[in-house]
């Protein structure tokens, strides 16, 4: 909407900066900050007043746990709605709509309607259990396919959304990606993306905040990636338009921000399901379309520690009927061995912010 008004600037000088990309991302970070600041407070009395609120595992089932959490019980959900406001409205706003906009808003949609269900569900159920794991799977099959077919259909980006770039490298690991190829990658990248934040998401304010700090990497990411100087001196691919993918970070970051306001603890509202498949199918499609799919490996090294400790927690006790940690994901180990809540959470915070500056450095190591 706003960048069409740069035509206008020979009636009104300023409306220039529209045309500014660095102006159009810091626009679309407060906006976004602003809207969910605005709509945070309807979102939670809302929840209320529908009952709309969180249901935990009994002591039965969790053991301390349950006892450190029992002051959660009851607090709303579907906070993600939150950030999905912030970030729509911010996109619509300042973005110039392309092949890889659209793509990314159309993953982002869909799951984030994903969630949503599987939150209703839970919350009518009364119980952990939403829409069933087969589901969510086959709706994030659709959703990598459809969005392969988008960028494979395109004639701008087709040939470059074929190439695969992995950290250290000046020139692509794989020139061209076949078809049998890419989609199964791209749907690993936006299933375990999504799935790792929703397993980090299990205390105040940990997966938002490390949220930012991925979404902050990938904002610089897009930016160079559409920036042919940055490009040539960085030695990496141009992708034409790809820094139009930055005003849709920075607007998940103000999105974010606004989230945590009244995410931290004591939480306000969960961003549940709603927001954590989202997010994640978000930053991993931007992370595809970027060439820096390789990169979210370090970059969101919190994420993949927390998915790590449940698949290690798992298998070993199915092999040697004994577990590692105390609990999994790894933040409840902590909590159980006596980590106060706010000090994990910053802790973990100083994690994720460690691991995006080495994913950021990976730029200029090749």
């Amino acid at each position: 909407m706003f960048p069409e008004l740069s035509d206008l600037e020979t009636y009104f000088g300023p409306l220039r900066l529209f045309r500014y990309l660095s102006v159009r991302c810091a626009l679309a970070c407060a906006c976004a900050f602003i809207t969910g600041m605005l709509v945070a407070p309807h979102i939670i009395v809302l929840m209320r007043r529908l009952k709309f609120g969180q249901s935990f595992r009994t002591a039965e089932q969790v053991g301390v746990l349950a006892q450190l959490h029992e002051g959660k019980k009851g607090t709303p959900v579907m906070g993600g709605l939150i950030i999905f406001a912030g970030v729509m409205v911010s996109t619509l706003l300042f973005a110039k709509f392309n092949t890889l906009v659209i793509t990314a808003m159309f993953v982002y949609i869909v799951l984030t309607a994903l969630g949503a269900t599987d939150d209703f569900l839970k919350i009518k159920r009364r119980t952990s259990d939403g829409v069933s794991a087969k589901v969510k799977l086959l709706v994030q099959f659709i959703t990598t396919a459809v969005a392969i077919a988008i960028l494979y259909t395109s004639e701008t980006y087709a040939q470059s959304m074929r190439e695969l770039w992995i950290p250290f490298l000046k020139t692509p690991l794989i020139e061209y990606m076949p078809l049998w190829f890419a989609f199964p990658f791209l749907f690993f990248v936006i299933a375990g993306s999504s799935n790792a934040i929703n397993v980090t998401d299990g205390v105040d304010g940990l997966a938002i905040g490390c949220t930012i700090s991925v979404a902050l990497v990938y904002a610089v990411f897009a930016y160079v990636t559409g920036n042919s100087i940055a490009c040539e001196y960085l030695f990496i691919h141009m992708v034409p338009e790809c820094g139009e993918l930055a005003v849709i970070c920075f607007a998940l970051v103000g999105a974010s921000m606004a989230f945590l306001w009244y995410n931290a603890n004591p939480a306000d509202i969960f961003m549940g399901d709603t927001g954590s498949l989202a997010l994640g199918g978000l930053i991993g499609a931007i992370a595809f379309m970027t060439h820096q799919p390789i990169t979210l490996v370090i970059v969101g090294g919190v994420f993949v520690m927390e998915t790590m400790s449940v698949i290690l927690q798992v298998s070993s006790f199915k092999l040697r009927k004994k577990r590692i940690f105390k609990m999994s994901p790894i933040h409840h180990h902590f909590e159980i061995i006596g980590w106060k809540e706010n000090r994990l959470v910053v802790r973990f915070w100083i994690m994720s912010l460690i691991f995006a500056l080495a994913g950021l450095a990976t730029l200029k190591l090749r």
